[in-house]
Formats: C-alpha cells, sequence, structure tokens
C-alpha cells in the first residue's frame, strides 16, 4: 500500500480502535542544557526523526504568526518537545534541523522551512512530507495524520482542536498539550517505517 486511498468520509464512517500513542514517559520537554545534549545524541544518531512544529493560534485579521512556539522531534522510543521561546537549546535544534544526514518526516510541511528560517534563522534540511508522499490518485488535497493512522494501522487517531489551537507560546505546557505535540512528531515516524517496510524500501 504505497498510497492512501482512504478518504476522510471513510474514516469518519469507519469504527476504529484508538490509536494509544506515545506515553508522557517517553516524552521529554527540554528546558535545560543537559535535556538540550541528551536530545542532540538521540536526534543526530538516527537516520530518520518525526518532525512537527506548533504555532500560537492567530485570530484577528491581518494579524502575524509569531511561531513556531514548540518543535517537536522524535526517535522511535522517544520525543522531545522544545520551547522556542527562551530555550536553551537552539544550538541542538539548528544542528539536527540543518543535519543532511538525519531525514525529518512529518505532515503539512509546507510552511515550516520558511518559518524556521525568519524565526530562528535555521535552513532546515532533508525533508520528507509524508502529507504529499503517501497521496493516492483521486485523493484531494494533501494525506493527514488521522487518515494515515487509519489507513496503515487500521486505528483512529484522535486529535482535539480545542488543545490543537491552544496556546503553544505558554510557558508552561499541560499534560494534554504535551502528549498530543509529540504524538504529532512521532506518529509520523511510526508511519514512514511503515510505509517503507510495506514497500520493501531499502533502509
Amino acid at each position: 500500500m504505497s498510497e492512501v486511498v482512504l478518504s476522510r468520509s471513510d474514516l469518519a464512517a469507519a469504527e476504529l480502535p484508538l490509536y494509544p500513542g506515545i506515553g508522557l514517559a517517553s516524552i521529554t520537554l527540554v528546558s535545560s542544557a543537559a535535556q538540550a545534549e541528551e536530545a542532540r545524541t538521540a536526534l543526530m544518531a538516527a537516520d530518520a526523526i518525526g518532525f512537527d512544529t506548533e504555532s500560537k493560534p492567530t485570530f484577528l485579521k491581518g494579524e502575524v504568526s509569531t511561531g513556531p512556539h514548540l518543535i517537536q522531534l522524535a526517535t522511535d522510543e522517544h520525543a522531545y518537545l522544545f520551547p522556542v521561546v527562551g530555550t536553551p537549546a537552539l544550538d541542538v535544534l539548528k544542528a539536527v534541523l540543518e543535519a543532511p544526514g538525519v531525514l525529518k518526516v512529518g505532515f503539512g510541511l509546507g510552511n515550516d522551512r520558511s518559518a524556521l528560517h525568519t524565526r530562528l534563522n535555521i535552513a532546515l534540511q532533508n525533508v520528507l512530507d509524508l502529507g504529499e508522499e503517501l497521496r493516492g490518485p483521486g485523493h484531494r488535497g494533501t494525506v493527514g495524520a488521522k487518515v494515515a493512522v487509519a489507513h496503515y494501522f487500521g486505528q483512529k487517531l484522535q486529535k482535539s482542536k480545542k488543545i490543537g489551537t491552544s496556546n503553544w507560546a505558554n510557558a508552561r505546557l499541560n499534560e494534554r498539550q504535551i502528549l498530543y505535540a509529540a504524538n504529532d512528531a512521532h506518529v509520523a515516524l511510526r508511519i514512514y517505517r511503515t510505509w517503507r517496510q510495506n514497500n520493501d524500501l531499502p533502509a
């Protein structure tokens, strides 16, 4: 199954078991130099990592986003969340996101390259947008993580709109925000691994 043919309407009608996701014990909210170095070691050792960003939503006409406010990176075993404001890990983020030997995979990454360059002077390299890559014939628009999880895992990925549009610039993220953000990055890597395995692509 190299291409996703399941539609959003198919997904809405399907009764699927819930996708369990990554747990809090496997998530680090990076807030110290030591945690940043631990993240650097793990992420730079990977051939591919899950990647996503979150930004504080804009609601007013003409309001310009100041995001990203959170950057999520995940290995197969662990997810690392990097708040942008006051981060002790900007050099780590720059090293990982600019590393040509580490593939960054995610969904809907169209605006991330310009936002990272404008906000943090990071030149994103070696990126695969699964939303574009997995699109099958007749699938309008890009593929989202929810549709991909149903297609590849036969499970339902819960994504709360309330959490997705919450304030990601908060100094203290709550547990639901942490789980939401970590799973956005981690599930992308899981889907990437399954897609490659299903298509017998070399590692």
